[in-house]
């Protein structure tokens, strides 16, 4: 028998409706903690369904629901009723921890908001590779979990070697750094599908006043993952 898997809709976000375009963003400039410009992905898969998302597998062993599991602090319009949009280079991170998964040889958990979160999250005060659909937060491994220095560490190590492109975060309790997870990223890494439409230089989202990082330290203190 044929694998009926449901098909992802590319679409490009210029073209969304407003409510959309307001939280993802697609093209604008966005700023990391280190005053850097990052432009935001253009080109997003339509999830359909919370079942679509159960069905539909990235790997072997990761679905789509796994990069799309928040809470109140997501955007209302990516967190109540579908569709749903997902930067399409969540592919590219999905193929990266299908890799991971056969080195541990167990489950590999990602924590609620610890896939991709939109620009407009309130966790997100300045860019991070969550916002790309490039990053997780893995709070869990087989039966372990991760909150001590020793399994972080271990699990960062690993990663690494598998992967020298996985960027990790240290074990702490200051900014910049983890302790109940282990975050892994590949980076501000955009994707345009083969079926995407051609893009003209017009078609940029007009770049976007992002809050300053200092800004962001003063309203909160410590950063998340």
């Amino acid at each position: 028998m044929s694998d009926q898997r449901p098909l992802l809709r590319v679409v490009d976000g210029l073209t969304l409706p407003e409510k959309y375009r307001r939280v993802l963003r697609p093209g604008e400039l966005m700023y990391d903690r280190h005053d850097r410009a990052r432009r935001l992905p253009r080109w997003f898969y339509e999830v359909g369904s919370w079942s679509a998302a159960q069905e539909t597998k990235l790997t072997p062993h990761f679905a789509l629901w796994e990069f799309l599991d928040v809470d109140v602090r997501e955007a209302e319009p990516l967190r109540r009723g579908f569709p749903r949009y997902l930067p399409c280079a969540v592919t590219l991170l999905a193929a990266a921890l299908e890799l991971f998964r056969q080195e541990v040889d167990t489950y590999v958990h990602v924590a609620a908001n610890g896939g991709y979160r939109s620009p407009a999250h309130r966790l997100n005060h300045h860019a991070t590779p969550h916002c790309w659909g490039t990053a997780v937060n893995v709070y869990r491994i087989g039966d372990t979990f991760l909150d001590s220095q020793d399994e972080i560490e271990h699990y960062n190590r690993l990663a690494k070697r598998l992967l020298p492109a996985f960027a990790v975060r240290p074990f702490g309790y200051t900014r910049g750094h983890v302790d109940d997870h282990v975050h892994l990223d590949v980076g501000f890494t955009t994707l345009v599908p083969r079926e995407a439409e051609g893009e003209d230089a017009e078609d940029e989202g007009e770049p976007h006043d992002a809050p300053h990082p200092a800004a962001a330290e003063a309203e909160q203190a410590t950063e998340p993952a």
